[in-house]
């Protein structure tokens, strides 16, 4: 099986602190498999460590009030090329990423309170049909 994990879910320090999200768990269950890496917040140009960011009213805002929405856009939009190329069965996304949040976001006060919802990239990827998992759901599904 081809899974497309979120780059920082495999241990890549492209997450918006400068670290990662490395699940042992996770590399043990996609062990056997073909895994890609992705991480749409670079694919955008965003530099590591960048302020974190929300999404606001549709519009993904940093902490300092600065739209980042056409850099999050520009690498979900490399990010879903990526998958037409690769063709993934499967791709798993970190939980919560105005990137890659699959079922619930942050609200967009930065006040940690979480919504229903979609990351940029995670509702591109649903959109082109691809079957898109949450990061915390990997072990049900795996």
């Amino acid at each position: 099986m081809k899974i497309m994990v979120s780059a920082c879910l495999l241990g890549e320090n492209c997450k918006y602190n400068g670290g990662n999200n490395r699940s042992p768990e996770l590399l043990l269950l996609l062990s056997g498999h073909e895994v890609v890496p992705v991480c749409p917040e670079v694919l955008g140009g965003l530099p590591t460590p960048r302020a974190p960011a929300e999404i606001v009213n549709g519009v993904v805002i940093n902490r300092e009030g600065v739209s980042v929405d056409d850099a999050f856009r520009l690498g979900a939009k490399k990010a879903i090329e990526m998958a037409r190329q690769e063709k993934p069965d499967l791709i798993i996304l970190q939980s919560r990423s105005p990137s890659c949040g699959v079922k619930e976001i942050y609200d967009g006060t930065f006040s940690g309170k979480l919504i229903p919802g979609y990351g940029v990239f995670a509702e591109m990827a649903l959109q082109a049909g691809f079957r898109v998992i949450d990061a915390e759901d990997v072990p049900e599904i795996i």
